[in-house]
């Protein structure tokens, strides 16, 4: 039987979720420390219509895992993550990406950690304690984005952006392209030789190229460094050398490739 967590557990600051005056008072965060599932989870999707926030998500998804919703829990999860790492919360996204592999555990018993976050600074004990929540016989997987240069639109996009803005926009923009060195080296040392490895093609998603610019360059120290004329070149660079991933509503669907691998506990 699932216990109600206190807003320690569940990350979540206990002056979240007040309303205005105009809307009903209910203390989001204070519900979910209570165990109050749905009146917790209410809350923060009020919150999220008015204002999308990873805080918001990330709490939403722990309502939603104690009211047994599973698959929504990891997928407010994953987004929560990717928000606190657009805004350079990286203490805030390696917790989502914890409580993912607890998810997995606890319903799925494998143990995943997507996207492999750059900030942890000891992957070998990640993979170990990765390993260590999984079941016996259980499945620990990672899948992180292959080199920039293997990346049909992000290698175009960061070389542009790098005769625009100078190596050192090289330099930070590909440093999340870097985390998948050498994996299976990782898997070996973790005590869990890989079982399967494999490269996919997949998307990623965006309102439009600008917003892809801003999502990119804002969340590493570039966006603070560069004048706002370089800035705007930069968006017009993209906007040309991301056209073949540009449909006609101007959004964005870049090809994007991934490295997963596998192993499985002992």
């Amino acid at each position: 039987m699932r216990r109600g967590p206190s807003s320690a557990h569940t990350g979540v600051d206990d002056r979240m979720g007040v309303m205005t005056a105009d809307e009903p008072t209910v203390d989001a965060a204070g519900a979910l420390a209570d165990g109050r599932w749905a009146d917790a989870r209410d809350a923060f999707e009020r919150m999220l219509a008015s204002r999308e926030s990873a805080e918001a998500c990330f709490g939403l998804a722990m309502a939603l895992w104690w009211l047994g919703e599973n698959h929504a829990c990891v997928e407010r999860c994953s987004h929560a993550y990717v928000l606190f790492r657009e805004s350079g919360e990286v203490e805030s996204a390696a917790r989502c990406a914890v409580w993912l592999a607890v998810i997995h555990k606890t319903n799925f018993a494998k143990p995943c950690c997507a996207r492999w976050p750059s900030c942890l600074p000891d992957r070998v004990t990640a993979l170990r304690e990765m390993a260590r929540v999984a079941p016996p016989g259980g499945t620990v997987a990672v899948l992180v984005p292959s080199s920039v240069d293997a990346q049909p639109a992000y290698g175009p996009f960061v070389d542009m952006a790098a005769r625009h803005a100078g190596p050192e926009a090289r330099s930070l923009l590909s440093t999340y392209f870097a985390c998948g060195d050498d994996l299976t080296g990782l898997f070996e040392h973790a005590g869990l030789p890989a079982t399967t490895t494999g490269t996919h093609l997949g998307t990623a998603r965006f309102p439009s190229v600008d917003a892809a610019v801003t999502t990119e360059v804002d969340s590493t120290p570039l966006g603070e460094r560069i004048t706002t004329e370089v800035y705007d070149r930069s968006r017009d660079g993209a906007r040309e050398v991301l056209a073949p991933s540009t449909p006609a509503d101007g959004s964005l669907e870049a090809p994007f490739e991934v490295h997963v691998v596998t192993a499985r506990r002992p």
